[in-house]
């Protein structure tokens, strides 16, 4: 009757011993034995240079989206962001018709070329946010139209015989414009920063910052920052996604001193000590957009463009779209089956 669990003993004692060569870690460490000086040039430097190649040949996909009060200069600013006219008001509404009573999302897409490297920019504009007198639910077509993008995406992939590109809608950045009052946030900024910050990467701007004194502006920023970390508001860069040491040094700086950027957006050019600068003319002097000591917009480009913009994109596809991706596949909302291999396993278990 004993030899049961003696033989069961045994075996685990057997199976215990079998795997014990493999844990050592033999493989990984065989290279580090070997002299790794090369003795002539294979070409393994060459591999950034390939992919390189093949991503200037398809290009980039940049989707950016603008959000706020009417008159804060969106439009303006995006403009100065990609220097050319990316984005402008609909020709179809002028000052003299009504506001239109919904939002009415515009794309607007267009490619820049810049050193060889090719963008296809999509502007997303959302006018006249928060305009109305009730504007309660006004974030909802919003973020409809995010969630539209994420489904149209999501259609394309689950074909069975899927596009080798599917082409990217997904909004890969929404800067969310706020007043510049010197007090606090609009209860619908607090509102629609919450909804959308789980869908969205959101970047808080404050728009028209040549309205406030130094002082106020450094004020206002700070009080900003307290409500949206008071309100759990969470903004990009986020701080579970910071991959390593460095990044977390480097986020941490622009969430504790950059945000929200305060710029100022000009498509005008001006002469200043001899060269042509974009600024405002003012009475008392030229606000220059790229100058950091009149403005953070310098820092908001380089932000978008110069340091973040592929991972803006990598955000999106690995966390808000794989988010929105599980919860459509868990509720399984009439998607066609992933592949034809399911549905006879499917058949197969019935």
């Amino acid at each position: 009757p004993h030899a049961g669990p003696v033989e069961s003993k045994n075996e685990a004692a057997m199976s215990e011993l079998v795997p014990e060569p493999r844990q050592k870690p033999v493989v990984p460490m065989k290279p580090v034995g070997i002299n790794t000086s090369l003795l002539g040039y294979i070409g393994i430097d060459t591999i950034i240079e390939q992919m390189r190649k093949k991503t200037m040949k398809t290009g980039f996909d940049f989707n950016i989206m603008v959000v706020g009060q009417s008159g804060l200069g969106k439009s303006t600013l995006v403009n100065t962001l990609f220097k050319s006219q990316v984005s402008r008001k609909s020709s179809g509404w002028n000052r003299e018709e009504k506001i239109p009573k919904t939002v009415e999302i515009k794309a607007i897409g267009h490619v820049i070329e810049e050193g060889g490297v090719k963008m296809k920019l999509t502007v997303i504009d959302t006018p006249g946010f928060g305009d109305q007198i009730n504007n309660e639910n006004c974030w909802e077509p919003i973020e409809k139209y995010i969630n539209e993008q994420y489904e149209k995406f999501l259609k394309e992939e689950v074909n069975i015989a899927r596009k080798k590109r599917i082409p990217d809608t997904r909004v890969h950045c929404c800067l969310y414009f706020i007043s510049p009052t010197g007090h606090s946030l609009r209860p619908l900024d607090l509102e629609f920063m919450k909804h959308l910050s789980k869908v969205v990467n959101i970047i808080p701007v404050i728009a028209k910052a040549d309205t406030m004194t130094l002082e106020e502006k450094t004020e206002f920023k700070q009080r900003v920052r307290k409500e949206l970390e008071v309100n759990g508001i969470e903004f990009y860069p986020q701080k579970e996604f910071d991959e390593d040491l460095e990044d977390k040094t480097e986020n941490d700086k622009i969430r504790q001193e950059s945000m929200p950027f305060a710029v100022v957006g000009s498509d005008k050019e001006y002469q200043v000590n001899g060269k042509r600068v974009l600024g405002r003319k003012t009475p008392w002097g030229i606000i220059e957009v790229e100058n950091l000591n009149h403005c953070e917009f310098a820092l908001l480009r380089d932000f978008v463009i110069r340091t973040h913009l592929q991972d803006l994109k990598e955000v999106t596809h690995n966390i808000h779209y794989e988010t929105y991706r599980a919860k459509r596949l868990n509720d399984n909302g009439g998607l066609p089956p992933m592949t034809v291999e399911t549905e006879e396993n499917h058949e197969s278990n019935l």
